[in-house]
Formats: structure tokens, C-alpha cells, sequence
């Protein structure tokens, strides 16, 4: 199992490239586009407080389950919002 932190880590690696992203399409996107990316920035923010928060506080018992449902509830949002993403840049 990998260490906590480190977790945390790559989770804030990977939100701050989905807001790096999100920032460089409000910047070349028409004003169309800019509410849909800034519901899509609030999704990033609040993926990452969520799963920070649930590392923070691990279920005792089942823990290799607790993180296997912890990386694919992760994988699932941050797909949802590179789904969203790709609708804001057509």
C-alpha cells in the first residue's frame, strides 16, 4: 500500500493539471463556454477536497478495499470531467 502522502500527492498533481487545463481553455474559449468551465473548475476543487478528506480518514477493517474504491471513484470523477472539458473546447 502506498503511503498516504504520497497519495495525496499524486491527487493534487492530478487536480492541478485539470485546473492548469481548465484555466488555458477560459482563456482561449468564447464567453459561451466560460460558465461551463467554471462548473468544471468547481468539480476539480471539489474531487480534490473530497478524496483528501476521505485518505485523512480510512476505514478501519477493509482498508485494501477502502483505497480500491477510493482510486476508482477518483478515476470515475476525473473522467466525468474530461468528459466535460472536451464539451466546453468544441
Amino acid at each position: 500500500m502506498a503511503k498516504r502522502r504520497n497519495l495525496k500527492k499524486a491527487i493534487n498533481h492530478i487536480s492541478s493539471e485539470l485546473f492548469a487545463e481548465c484555466m488555458y481553455l477560459k482563456a482561449t474559449a468564447g464567453e459561451k463556454a466560460q460558465e461551463a468551465i467554471d462548473e468544471q473548475m468547481v468539480n476539480i476543487l471539489r474531487l480534490q477536497n473530497e478524496h483528501i478528506s476521505r485518505i485523512s480518514h480510512t476505514e478501519p477493517g477493509n482498508v485494501k478495499g477502502f483505497y480500491k474504491k477510493l482510486r476508482t471513484d477518483f478515476s470515475a470523477g476525473v473522467s466525468e470531467i474530461v468528459e466535460g472539458l472536451k464539451k466546453c473546447a468544441e
